[in-house]
């Protein structure tokens, strides 16, 4: 599936590919592009704390700072054939700290869930959208514990293989460990996945007024494709990075409203600054290892 995307996204740069290299941008875009770039940095480190307040909700007491730093510097690994590979590093550093697989396992599983919860719950602010906005909030039913543990369960024996891809860890069957029901409901993460999005959303709102008419739409409408494309992104198998998902399905959301040329302008440049932000965030995490391993040493 991913695949597919990744190569009808290049077929319409191919078809437009003119049109898309005359809207270079001028003084004023070049300053909006480096905005979005230093909000989608933050971005990455929103991110990190959403998923340590997970762990506490999990009952995993990790320290915050490591945990951050952590987070961010795995964020890369998604982009490796699999899609799974910053899940696995997380894992495996979980166990390394003595954690059970089951709830490192749990930690990264739960993690997505709540990022693509949080998502759907922005696509009313684009209007009733033939009534997706009614449908899409209702996703947070899904975090009653009834309803939430059995879910867990599902996911947890479909994704064995991050178990069995990290052979660095001590063994930890799920099959030999008794199901734990979770209590409570992860509110704290879930509304920390919002400021998240903000700052992923600030990036690409800039990317969006460097080169499209936001007014088109609306900035409604714009929250509400972005959502809606970024958890396509996220939950699609295959699409390492939600690369060509996301692209996809923004193209095919905006279709009648924005000319497809600035739609890929702006999905082109957003890709850049993604990739460069995580880029950026990751080097600043491993600059801090390194400098906290000399000062120790």
């Amino acid at each position: 599936m991913g695949g597919c995307s990744l190569l009808l996204v290049c077929i319409a740069l191919w078809t437009h590919g003119q049109e898309v290299l005359a809207l270079a941008p001028d003084q004023r875009g070049w300053g909006l592009l480096l905005l979005g770039l230093s909000f989608t940095v933050a971005a990455q480190w929103a991110n990190g704390l959403a998923w340590w307040a997970l762990l506490r909700w999990l009952q995993l007491p990790v320290p915050l700072l490591p945990m951050v730093l952590m987070f961010v510097r795995t964020n890369l690994l998604k982009y490796l054939p699999g899609g799974v590979w910053h899940q696995v590093s997380r894992v495996r550093l979980l166990r390394e700290r003595g954690f059970s697989g089951r709830r490192a396992l749990l930690s990264v599983l739960l993690e997505a869930l709540l990022m693509v919860m949080a998502a759907l719950c922005l696509i009313p602010l684009g209007g009733l959208q033939g009534g997706l906005a009614l449908v899409s909030p209702m996703v947070l039913l899904l975090l009653r514990p009834r309803w939430l543990n059995p879910l867990l369960e599902r996911l947890l024996r479909s994704k064995r293989r991050l178990l069995r891809s990290d052979q660095d860890a001590a063994p930890d069957s799920l099959e030999t460990s008794p199901p734990e029901r979770l209590v409570g409901t992860p509110w704290q993460p879930l509304l920390l996945e919002f400021p998240f999005l903000a700052l992923r959303f600030a990036g690409f709102a800039c990317c969006v007024q460097t080169f499209s008419d936001a007014a088109a739409v609306g900035w409604g409408g714009w929250i509400a494709a972005f959502a809606l494309a970024w958890s396509a992104g996220l939950v699609v198998p295959g699409a390492p990075g939600g690369l060509g998902v996301f692209e996809l399905v923004l193209l095919a959301r905006l279709a009648d409203w924005v000319p497809e040329a600035e739609v890929l302008a702006v999905l082109v440049s957003y890709r850049l600054i993604s990739v460069l932000a995580e880029l950026l965030a990751a080097g600043g995490a491993e600059l801090d290892g390194r400098l906290d391993v000399q000062r120790a040493g």
